[in-house]
């Protein structure tokens, strides 16, 4: 077992047991619904389907991030028992939890001057991000050492490709994603925006798709695209979905039917609770390693 922690935190949307399974730590953001505080811990403290519920009906959210003294008391405890730390933390296009994190790592050098603490921004974010955590853990129990395994990251994450869809634009445009205008021809004319992460770790709308069958048939062409391998891609491929299971399963299948070499079946994840509060129901998103993203 390495004599290092690999953590991240929760917005990279996998679920308790598989970061158990694995032996990644994490630690939760924080959301707001209708004015109460609850941590984003994987659904534990409240279910996705309630929580999606909720917004469908109204309820008002925000989200809070990670701050310095939280990191500072996770962090804490790994360093008392003499391991290094490598966090790897959500986009900094999307968060500012990366200068958190790294503010806290150099409070904490000061008083563990002989401890290593390496802090990544993913540019990445729900199970994207966990796509990325997973083959971590597969380089961290292969042997990789911390100071490889911190340059194996930063040179390999924009390889990990991010790409969403919604069935629903009204918490686009209640966000500003979206204006209110273009919201609601959207609607009538059942547009389903499908975006990505550029280089930069930036959600970018890219096409404009009339109709949710043509809009999984496309997410699905830039996975075709993009791919490492194209149809050939051997790597694992895992989805996000907000309260929209029927449609993040045909993805899924259709993610199946066409890379017969993948490994092992598609794996469905929730989008959480922080994300989830931007989003709204009716996002799916697909990750799957590919070329590096240049913009």
């Amino acid at each position: 077992m390495a004599d290092y922690v690999l953590s991240c935190c929760s917005t990279a949307d996998l679920t308790e047991k598989h970061f158990n399974d694995r032996d990644i730590h994490y630690i939760p953001f924080h959301y707001f619904l209708n004015g109460k505080q609850y941590a984003d811990d994987l659904g534990k403290s409240m279910p996705f389907s309630q929580f999606y519920k909720e917004m469908a009906n109204g309820a008002e959210t925000k989200t809070s991030q990670v701050n310095i003294d939280e990191f500072i008391d996770y962090f804490t405890p790994f360093l008392e028992q003499g391991k290094d730390i490598l966090h790897v933390c959500l986009s900094s296009g999307i968060s500012g939890v990366y200068n958190s994190a790294n503010i806290a790592r150099e409070d904490l050098l000061e008083r563990f001057p002989e401890r290593k603490i390496y802090i990544v921004d993913s540019l990445g974010a729900s199970s994207g991000y966990g796509l990325l955590m997973d083959k971590l853990a597969d380089l961290r129990d292969s042997g990789m050492e911390i100071d490889e395994l911190y340059h194996w990251v930063n040179n390999h994450k924009l390889e990990l490709h991010h790409w969403f869809f919604s069935t629903d634009l009204t918490f686009y445009v209640k966000g500003g994603r979206i204006s209110k205008a273009a919201g609601w021809f959207g609607t009538v004319l059942k547009i389903c925006p499908l975006l990505n992460m550029d280089h930069l770790g930036r959600l970018i709308p890219r096409y404009k798709i009339r109709g949710k069958k043509k809009v999984i048939e496309e997410i699905v062409k830039q996975m075709e695209k993009y791919a490492e391998g194209g149809l050939n891609y051997s790597g694992k491929c895992y989805i996000s979905n907000s309260a929209c299971y029927e449609d993040a399963r045909a993805v899924a299948d259709l993610v199946e039917e066409k890379f017969p070499q993948l490994n092992g079946c598609v794996e469905i994840n929730h989008v959480g609770t922080t994300i989830g509060s931007h989003t709204g129901p009716g996002t799916v998103a697909l990750f799957f390693w590919g070329d590096k993203r240049k913009d």
